[in-house]
C-alpha cells in the first residue's frame, strides 16, 4: 500500500507534518512497516478548506485532521489491509 501525503503550501499550514507524524506512528505500532509506503507529495489537487489531502492508492481523501485521524486510518489503511 503507497500513502501519499500532500505537502503543499495550503495543506502544509492545515497541518500535513502533524499527519505524517501520525501515520509514521499508527503503522509502527501496528506493525505495518513492510506494508506500507509513506511518501509525501505536491498538491494533489482536491484541496479542502479543512485537513489534508491524503492518497491512499488510487483513491484520494481530503479533509483529513488530528481529530479524525483514527477513523481515517481504521478505515482506510487498517480494514484494507487486513
Amino acid at each position: 500500500m503507497i500513502i501519499q501525503i500532500c505537502v503543499g503550501s495550503s495543506c502544509h499550514i492545515k497541518g500535513s507534518a502533524e499527519i505524517v507524524e501520525l501515520l509514521q506512528n499508527a503503522i509502527t505500532e501496528h506493525h505495518l512497516e513492510s506494508d506500507v509506503t509513506l511518501a509525501g507529495s505536491f498538491c494533489i489537487g482536491k484541496c479542502n478548506r479543512v485537513g489534508v489531502t491524503v492518497q491512499v492508492d488510487d483513491e484520494v481523501h481530503v479533509g483529513v485532521t488530528k481529530e479524525g485521524f483514527k477513523e481515517f486510518f481504521n478505515t482506510n489503511v487498517l480494514a484494507k489491509l487486513r
